[in-house]
């Protein structure tokens, strides 16, 4: 198993300050240790959240670790731990169409996928004109000051900051969606749910921006705190060994529904053994009740974590197609 350690001090990399433009030197992606098999080139180009750092740092700094689980030489299958410089993994199309997508990948808050649900999907929709950024995003059993909205801050702070730089990338501010997957899927509903939170004191002009996607995905997503519906392990990390009944509440994104939510995609396999399909049916129904549009496809077979590499040859294959369709008609592309 090939695993790399390196301590993230508090401030990120050494940000190289020039007279006329943003920052020069940025934290690089999480990457295991030594060369890289052929296959997809990975990123290079990325953005630090917090300029000063990430807000609310523990006494004693997460550890980031960085675990490749695949033994396919060729399908890496990486993930992040103790995450301490929040960051965006940048993929640029050849051909901007001016949208984005926010990627938020799974790992059931206690990792963060790197390939399956990040950079795989990023690299899907690059080829179709969207400009595609990955977020490493810190893990509320850490021990942040945020608690259990430190997923959440990263998530703000990041559909700000693309709004932010708009230009530099060729995207319409108003045409920025969020996507995510599992406990990512969970953070992206509260994203959707719950943009007008302050999840964080403001640090810029950047934060003056909304925090609204333009549209959501949460694809097989934790959504219920609820005991016997939630995902126990991601319960456990967001919110502790004995939440109270009201924050159980205050994190279930089904019971947060604003009346200017934006538009939901939702997608689950019924045979899901992780992430029981009921959070993706109250997520709807909570949707439909409060008028906002939700698109909702479920599959009789298609298990949990499926992202693209394991739908080949299934029903649910064709899911990123659909979605590709709903975001048109919802006028992200």
């Amino acid at each position: 198993m090939d695993v790399e350690r390196r301590m993230l001090l508090a401030g990120g990399a050494a940000l190289l300050a020039s007279g006329a433009g943003p920052v020069a030197a940025q934290t690089a992606p999480p990457a295991t240790g030594g060369p890289l098999p052929p296959g997809p080139a990975q990123p290079s180009e990325t953005i630090d959240l917090w300029p000063a750092g990430a807000p609310g740092m523990p006494a004693r700094p997460p550890l980031e670790v960085v675990e490749d689980r695949s033994s396919d030489p060729v399908f890496r299958d990486r993930s992040a731990q103790g995450i301490a410089v929040p960051r965006l993994a940048v993929f640029r199309p050849e051909r901007p169409n001016g949208a984005a997508v926010l990627l938020m990948p799974g790992g059931g808050y206690r990792y963060v996928v790197v390939d399956k649900e990040g950079y795989e999907l990023a690299r899907w929709l690059t080829p179709r004109g969207f400009t595609a950024f990955v977020l490493f995003y810190r893990l509320p059993g850490d021990g942040w000051a945020a608690g259990p909205d430190v997923a959440l801050s990263d998530a703000q702070r990041a559909m700000r900051l693309i709004r932010h730089r708009h230009a530099e990338y060729g995207i319409d501010p108003e045409r920025v969606a969020a996507m995510g997957f599992s406990a990512g899927g969970h953070l992206c509903a509260d994203l959707g749910t719950r943009f007008d939170h302050r999840a964080y004191e403001p640090v810029d002009e950047a934060d003056a921006l909304s925090a609204r996607p333009h549209d959501v995905a949460p694809i097989y997503p934790v959504v219920s705190m609820t005991p016997g519906v939630a995902h126990a392990g991601s319960r456990d990390l967001l919110l502790g060994p004995n939440p109270s009944a009201e924050l159980e509440a205050r994190h279930s994104p089904d019971r947060n529904v604003p009346a200017n939510a934006p538009p939901f995609f939702l997608l689950h396999a019924e045979d899901d053994g992780s992430v029981p399909v009921e959070n993706t049916l109250l997520m709807r129904a909570a949707l439909k009740a409060s008028g906002i549009p939700v698109e909702t496809h479920l599959y009789h077979e298609g298990g949990h974590g499926f992202g693209l590499r394991q739908t080949i040859g299934k029903p649910v294959e064709l899911w990123p197609e659909l979605w590709l369709a709903w975001a048109k008609a919802a006028g992200l592309a």
